[in-house]
C-alpha cells in the first residue's frame, strides 16, 4: 500500500465522519435539545450565585500594620 493509497482511504474516512457528524446535528431528534441550548442566555436564574469567602479582600488587620503587600513578601524594594 503506498502512501497516496493509504492518504485517500484517510481522506475518504474523515468524509465520512463529516457527514455523519452533520447528519447527527441536523437531524430531526436533536432540534428540541439546541433549542434549549440557543435559549439558555435568556434563562432566569433562580438562585443567587455563592460567594467564596477566601476570595474577600482581606481586612486592614489581617495585611499587616501598613497594608504594603510588599514588605510582606519579603520584597525590599520600596
Amino acid at each position: 500500500m503506498d502512501t497516496g493509497t493509504f492518504r485517500g482511504i484517510i481522506t475518504f474516512l474523515l468524509i465520512v465522519a463529516f457527514l455523519g457528524i452533520t447528519w447527527w446535528a441536523y437531524s430531526r431528534r436533536r432540534k428540541p435539545d439546541f433549542d434549549e441550548a440557543a435559549n439558555l442566555p435568556f434563562a432566569e436564574e433562580d438562585e443567587q450565585p455563592i460567594r467564596d469567602s477566601s476570595a474577600s479582600p482581606r481586612s486592614s488587620s489581617e495585611s499587616g500594620d501598613n497594608g504594603d503587600s510588599r514588605t510582606n513578601k519579603g520584597d525590599r524594594n520600596t
